[in-house]
């Protein structure tokens, strides 16, 4: 029997091991995210980070794969900072161009107000997706929210296609 109290050390070991490298994880990425985007940390509680920024009223970070961001303004027709910080946050998430990504951002909501519904849309390495309705989630009172999450799959590459 000893073979088998020495694997269940060895399972358990892995198993401990595994939640301290997500929060490494995301202790790396939220400090990233500070870096990228100039916010300040108020608070982290496992896979969540809260942060502090002078342009948006909220901007949280899920860790969990894949990891998003959410920005929220109470306003339904926020400022231009708000999505240069939008723009921000893409480029520290996901890599994408920043510039581009504000652009997106700016389309989304304007695409949201037309239409009254949720706008997505992608830019490089990034799905974003904005809205301008009121809400009854979590969010509630926040008039304009934009999320983002890094694109799945190798950007440019069609899948193959298969004879008859």
């Amino acid at each position: 029997m000893p073979h088998i109290s020495a694997a269940a050390g060895l399972l358990a070991g892995l198993l401990a091991a595994v939640p301290a490298q997500a929060a490494d994880a995301c202790d790396a990425l939220t400090a990233k995210i500070i870096r990228g985007t100039g916010a300040s940390l108020a608070g982290r509680d496992g896979a969540y980070a809260v942060f502090r920024a002078q342009d948006a009223e909220r901007m949280s970070l899920d860790c969990r794969a894949p990891a998003r961001i959410t920005l929220a303004s109470l306003d339904r027709e926020p400022g231009r900072a708000y999505f240069a910080l939008v723009g921000l946050a893409a480029r520290a998430l996901t890599g994408a161009d920043a510039e581009r990504a504000e652009v997106l951002a700016l389309n989304l909501h304007q695409d949201s107000l037309l239409a009254d519904a949720p706008r997505r849309g992608a830019t490089g390495r990034a799905l974003m997706l904005c809205e301008t309705s009121p809400r009854t989630d979590v969010l509630a009172g926040d008039l304009t929210v934009c999320r983002i999450a890094p694109a799945t799959g190798a950007p440019g590459l069609s899948r193959r296609r298969h004879a008859g």
